[in-house]
């Protein structure tokens, strides 16, 4: 058997085991083992080795073979031939669709870079393919920069504002807990490794609990459910906060050494009896109750909080409050206590956060855009406010026509006649159908890439298994042939794939890492333990400078804080993924989609009957913002008041050409501009 450092050019007559990583955006961060028989990947597994992965894999990266051999793959480069929108596309030579956008590119910046526009997301967590080359290219062009914030940054930056740094357990320490608090995280289908260690957690004694909307297959798993109103999760930890003061169950000594600010945190949590609190989340006042003394008393108590809890308009304050449960119980002390949010932040040691060359901008500042908001963003008119407007949008490792909030709004600024999009792409996606030029990018069998995790404590390396199908290109080839032609001559736009791994990770031993494919962090064995926090002072921080103590916040739309939007639109509406989907990614994967059969949506039985709505009746979901059609599945993983519409489907396979987010909105989170796609007032009606 050759080594996982052999070329993938390496005779086609041999097998071979490649060491890979996945690049998808989940906390897992697999260590993939790629065989490879006669040129062709046959089979894609789990490292063993890995103690995340230990050998198992989620059904759609198990299946990345598939996707990468499909059928429709884009293997040589488009150019448009029809209207926007319809598909129509010829093929041309990379020399002639990269001259067509150097030219657009070059007029357009002539006049003012800015009126370009990065578009990027998670497509890749990889820190080459993501965005090592192409940040470079940008901040050399002077263009707009993107704030990349669709999925975490509300969460994120609560982290850093209470603990220093997007920071948490080893995800392996979750089989020493005695008590786990599943919140807002379907484990099972978006967190897999983590749900190991959980279940050899619950062999052993361990109760696990699990606090979310909708009764999700992990929920199943439990010993139980806490089925709180979407958006109300600040109200949830600071009903528990004010029992377990009332009982007197704070650890004292934990609190006086390594929290700032508790006596704010104290008086605010006061204001929150438990009796509020229920009536504010819908979940009885003795079920806070008895939750909260359970979590005090139980050493071992661990948290593991999602990214769910963080897409409402107030997820940034209930993020804040969430992960001061374990300072004030001093659940730290104990191995199996904690938190895990993120824990991309203990990287930092090691990765080069400057691997994007913000030196390029010598010195320009470009306006900001915010990801969120690019529907309205496409439509507006230059402004002084606003700059000058978009003329040309590069869109690379995201799909924004099918995952961008309001996307009634998102299409329609795709369709703009006058802006030139260029995608980068394995298909033809919603936003590549829109596209003036596609140019076909390498899936990860095919590219070199290095990878960091913000679900455990390790960092790996990918190797490519196969050369590149077809004409695909890695982005970064793609990147520095677009700056060739631009005529930027600066060295670092010409570095190979292999020179950025270095420079992306200078303080990992990069041939250990190519050798070993994967390598643990210097984390300590129990963070958090003695304090230490990554905050000035070392103290886990309750109101830091320029901060209040956090509150809840309510949503934008519910009925108590909306109520005359919901009288018109009185369910409030979540779009958690389907098992066999990653956001938009594996949709048109025959057998994945086979699985999840349709568009659908979960009511509960009382809401459904007050509406005559059977199970598997045709619907519509409505709201201002636009209309989704999809088969209603009524039952009890939905609670009274709410339905769960799973998405995100690409909209050429719903009906109606509409997926679930014509129906979410614009609106930002608290903290972190973040977005609120589970924020979000709907009526259902029979179709």
């Amino acid at each position: 058997m050759n080594t996982a450092t052999d070329s993938p050019a390496a005779t086609a007559t041999d097998t071979r085991v490649v060491q890979g990583a996945c690049p998808h955006d989940c906390p897992d961060t697999c260590a993939l083992r790629v065989t490879v028989e006669g040129g062709r990947v046959v089979r894609v597994q789990g490292d063993p080795d890995h103690p995340p992965t230990h050998g198992a894999l989620c059904t759609k990266v198990s299946r990345y073979a598939e996707r990468t051999y499909h059928p429709e793959r884009v293997l040589q480069p488009l150019r448009r031939s029809g209207p926007k929108g319809s598909g129509s596309f010829e093929p041309v030579s990379w020399d002639m669709a990269l001259a067509e956008v150097t030219t657009r590119l070059r007029d357009i910046a002539a006049r003012d870079p800015q009126a370009i526009v990065p578009y990027s997301y998670a497509g890749t967590m990889g820190l080459i393919q993501g965005e090592g080359m192409a940040g470079r290219f940008f901040n050399r062009l002077g263009a707009t920069r993107l704030e990349r914030t669709i999925c975490s940054t509300a969460g994120g930056e609560a982290l850093a504002v209470t603990y220093g740094g997007k920071l948490g357990m080893h995800v392996e320490d979750f089989a020493h807990s005695r008590l786990i608090l599943i919140w807002g995280s379907n484990s099972i289908t978006a967190n897999l490794h983590f749900w190991s260690f959980a279940q050899q957690a619950k062999r052993d004694g361990a109760r696990l609990v699990c606090i979310d909307p909708r009764r999700t297959e992990t929920a199943d798993k439990c010993h139980q459910h806490i089925a709180l109103l979407p958006g109300t999760d600040g109200a949830l930890a600071l009903g528990m906060m004010n029992a377990i003061i009332a009982d007197d169950a704070l650890d004292a000594d934990y609190i006086a050494r390594h929290v700032a600010g508790f006596e704010g945190l104290r008086e605010r949590a006061l204001a929150w009896p438990v009796e509020r609190a229920a009536a504010v989340c819908g979940v009885p006042a003795e079920t806070i109750r008895a939750l909260a003394l359970e979590y005090a008393r139980t050493p071992g108590a661990a948290i593991r909080l999602n990214y769910g809890v963080q897409r409402v308009h107030g997820g940034g304050s209930a993020v804040r409050l969430a992960a001061l449960l374990p300072c004030i119980t001093g659940a730290w002390r104990h191995r199996g206590g904690g938190l895990l949010l993120s824990s991309s932040g203990w990287a930092k040691g090691v990765r080069n956060f400057a691997l994007e060359r913000p030196d390029l901008l010598c010195g320009r500042q470009p306006r900001a855009i915010n990801m969120v908001t690019i529907g309205d963003d496409l439509l507006r008119p230059a402004s002084a406010g606003f700059g000058p407007r978009i003329e040309a949008l590069v869109v690379y490792n995201s799909n924004p026509v099918a995952v961008a909030p309001d996307s009634n709004r998102v299409q329609q600024g795709f369709g703009r006649e006058d802006l030139f999009t260029l995608v980068l792409e394995h298909f033809l996606t919603d936003t590549a159908l829109y596209a003036d030029i596609v140019l076909p990018a390498t899936t990860q069998l095919e590219h070199l890439d290095v990878h960091t995790s913000y679900g455990h404590t390790y960092v790996l390396m990918n190797q490519p298994a196969i050369a590149p199908l077809g004409q695909a290109k890695p982005n970064t080839e793609i990147f520095r042939e677009l700056a060739r032609r631009m005529g930027f001559d600066e060295p670092c736009l010409r570095d190979s794939d292999e020179a950025l791994a270095a420079q992306a990770l200078p303080g990992i031993d990069i041939e250990r890492l190519r050798a070993h494919g994967w390598l643990r962090l210097p984390v300590p064995d129990r963070p958090f333990a003695e304090g230490g926090y990554a905050t000035p002072d070392g103290r886990a921080q309750v109101a830091p400078q320029g901060w209040g103590v956090p509150d809840h916040v309510p949503p934008h739309e519910s009925v108590q804080s909306a109520p005359e939007l919901a009288r018109r639109y009185p369910l409030a509406m979540i779009s958690p993924p389907p098992r066999n989907f990653l956001n938009s990614s594996f949709v048109n994967v025959d057998s994945l989609r086979a699985a999840e059969r349709e568009p659908i949506v979960e009511i509960h039985p009382d809401d459904a009957s007050q509406r005559g709505i059977a199970d598997g009746d045709r619907v519509r979901i409505i709201n201002d913002r636009g209309i989704y059609r999809c088969r209603a599945v009524v039952g009890l993983r939905a609670r009274p008041g709410v339905v769960n519409a799973l998405g995100v489907w690409w909209r050429a396979w719903c009906e109606g050409g509409s997926n679930v987010n014509v129906l979410t909105s614009q609106r930002l989170t608290d903290i972190g501009a973040g977005p609120t796609f589970y924020d979000c007032l709907v009526e259902v009606v029979r179709a």
